[in-house]
């Protein structure tokens, strides 16, 4: 480690800002943001920075050694070489620290690169080796830090005296791993501070000895591609301790979790339930009530075609913290995928989403007659195997037989399968395909914008032969 990293209390210090460029006004608004008193030196100050800091104090006389007398900080910003050296030397001899730009070897400190939640403050420094890089780094640590964590850090530290007084020495470290690992913190990232601090008060007065309750979180897990998590379900797969998955949740997303997280497969597919609905109901209040964090990972987004909002209901009433975390689901994901647009002027102004899936494998429970003339794009979720009864109830009711169709088959991943054709061979187009799913089916004038297959001229003979 060749520089010693550390941070400087500002608030209501002089920082002295030798410079008139953007890489000056740049140093200025860091030191700005830690409450420092900014004071510009150097001739030739430019209009912009006049106006940019009203505020500020600006010294338009000759540099000497006197004018950096008191400041707790220097930044030389010049493209002048030797005059930047000169005033370094100055702030040197003044006895303040001196960053140059771009000079690295005149530098007594180093401006990192900074995240900033609140109190929380993260520097990134490469010792001015690569400062594009250092730039980089940052960017994959903001993703992974929740914009509220700031307001955690400061609800925290107003409890800090109340649980010194009342949690033993001992329990305090267990206390707050609990605190940020459970349900109170989940509230505070969600924007409820009024519930958690109540929550606060009852953790603090229960006994050390119970457990307190654990946090369920529902995940939309997006379509398949684990570049389309969402930032928040990725954060939370990384603190989860147990895993509760579904059939559609692949093995690169789950490789993203914490590696000794319990993982709990509860997958269905058609006619081969793995776990009953109920049952996997009770093993997340189970686990919550272990004072586990646990994540119900589902393929797609778990409100739509879920059964997000039963779990979220049981969950409830058994008194769990529960929150959900969106994802992209099929329809939107797959639809750009194939380079489709849902909704376009001219073709579609809106869009239905339904489930070609029914109890006991009964036939979709539909109104097709409404659903076929409102003339706009249908999306069908577990529709393959009734895509014969989804393509005649449309036709039965008034829908063209030349009806644009496109089936989209694991959307946006590597195995993706995109067929075209017409809605009264909806059904041969994906027998032809060899269409096992999870696919969706989009019905409607959008669907010809879809990226073909092979399997569309093949439709188009079929048409032609008969």
């Amino acid at each position: 480690m060749k520089t010693f990293p550390a941070f400087h209390a500002l608030t209501a210090r002089k920082v002295i800002i030798a410079g008139d460029g953007e890489a000056a006004s740049n140093k200025a608004r860091l030191a700005a943001a830690a409450g420092a008193k900014i004071t510009f030196i150097a001739t030739g100050l430019a209009r912009s920075l006049l106006e940019e800091w009203p505020a500020a104090e600006f010294d338009a006389r000759t540099p000497r050694p006197e004018l950096f007398a008191g400041a707790a900080l220097a930044f030389i910003a010049m493209n002048n070489a030797d005059a930047a050296a000169r005033l370094a030397a100055m702030a040197r001899a003044a006895g303040v620290p001196v960053n140059v730009v771009d000079r690295p070897e005149l530098c007594d400190f180093l401006t990192p690169s900074i995240i900033a939640r609140g109190d929380i403050i993260i520097g990134v420094s490469t010792g001015a080796a690569a400062p594009v890089l250092s730039r980089r780094i940052r960017e994959a640590i903001e993703k992974l830090l929740p914009s509220r964590m700031g307001a955690l850090a400061a609800f925290a530290n107003s409890f800090r005296r109340v649980v010194g007084a009342r949690i033993a020495p001992e329990n305090r470290r267990d206390f707050w791993e609990r605190f940020f690992d459970g349900p109170i913190a989940a509230q505070i990232l969600a924007g409820d501070e009024r519930r958690a601090r109540e929550a606060m008060f009852d953790a603090v007065n229960r006994p050390q000895t119970e457990r307190g309750m654990g946090v369920v979180h529902l995940v939309g897990a997006g379509p398949g591609d684990p570049d389309l998590l969402t930032l928040k379900a990725l954060r939370l797969l990384q603190a989860a301790d147990v895993i509760v998955y579904d059939r559609l949740v692949s093995p690169e997303i789950l490789s993203l979790a914490r590696r000794d997280a319990l993982r709990i497969y509860v997958g269905k597919a058609k006619a081969a339930h793995a776990v009953p609905q109920k049952e996997i109901e009770q093993r997340l209040v189970h686990h919550a009530r272990k004072g586990k964090t646990v994540i119900r990972l589902k393929g797609g987004d778990p409100f739509i075609f879920g059964r997000g909002g039963e779990e979220l209901s049981a969950l409830r009433r058994a008194g769990v913290p529960v929150f959900v975390t969106p994802g992209v689901t099929a329809a939107i994901g797959c639809a750009a995928a194939a380079g489709m647009a849902l909704t376009h002027r001219g073709l579609s102004q809106a869009i239905t989403f339904v489930t070609g899936h029914a109890k006991d494998d009964g036939e979709p429970d539909i109104n097709w007659k409404a659903l076929a003339a409102l003339g706009h794009t249908i999306v069908v979720y577990m529709g393959v195997g009734k895509a014969g009864a989804i393509s005649r109830a449309m036709l039965e009711n008034g829908a063209s037989p030349a009806t644009p169709v496109a089936v989209v088959e694991k959307g946006t991943t590597a195995q993706q399968k995109i067929l075209k054709g017409r809605l009264e061979e909806l059904e041969r187009l994906i027998e032809a395909g060899g269409v096992e799913g999870p696919a969706v089916l989009v019905i409607g004038e959008v669907a010809q914008m879809a990226s073909g297959a092979v399997l569309l001229e093949l439709a188009a003979s079929e048409r032609r032969a008969a």
